[in-house]
């Protein structure tokens, strides 16, 4: 079980919740260094901005909302304390009922994408399902950012912005 759904099971009273341990892939899927054929390809940890908003499952959507605000935002990414993603606030939640409590009303189970994806088949997917941005989240589900489809096609493609390989 991933990390994201042993934190939401513990959030909901379960506690015999068990944790895997990582491997090589969870290396590169948690966005650490890569080196050989990889190394310069674009993927979606180094399209991802990494400045969004957090919010806790007993916050308030009142609070979520003025956070979301404040950094120019529409949505905030429902997390635990280790930033394990629980759900999301849209714009539409935020504009609801200030003193609701986030658990209660965020989407569950936001689509996410791995850090180590290559960011131009996620960018042709978001395209043709004409999506915005998608969650980028470690294999256990922690939160590393939201690649924007807008970044990405500026990015994509453009071998000013391969990665350096010095090895």
């Amino acid at each position: 079980m991933s990390l994201r759904a042993a934190a939401r099971l513990e959030s909901l009273g379960f506690t015999n919740v068990y944790d895997y341990e990582a491997g090589k892939a969870d290396w590169f899927a948690a966005g650490l260094p890569r080196e050989g054929d990889a190394m310069p390809v674009l993927r979606a940890a180094d399209v991802a901005r990494t400045d969004d908003v957090t919010c806790a499952l007993e916050d308030t959507v009142g609070d979520a909302a003025e956070r979301a605000r404040a950094a120019n935002q529409d949505q905030c990414i429902v997390v635990n304390e280790q930033r394990i993603i629980l759900g999301r606030l849209r714009a539409p939640a935020l504009a609801g009922d200030p003193a609701a409590v986030v658990e209660d009303i965020m989407e569950l189970g936001p689509t996410t994408s791995r850090p180590d994806a290559e960011a131009a088949p996620i960018l042709e997917r978001m395209q043709a399902r004409n999506v915005d941005r998608i969650l980028v989240a470690t294999s256990g589900g922690r939160l590393i950012g939201t690649m924007w489809r807008v970044d990405a096609e500026e990015r994509v493609g453009d071998p000013d912005d391969e990665i350096a390989c010095d090895c």
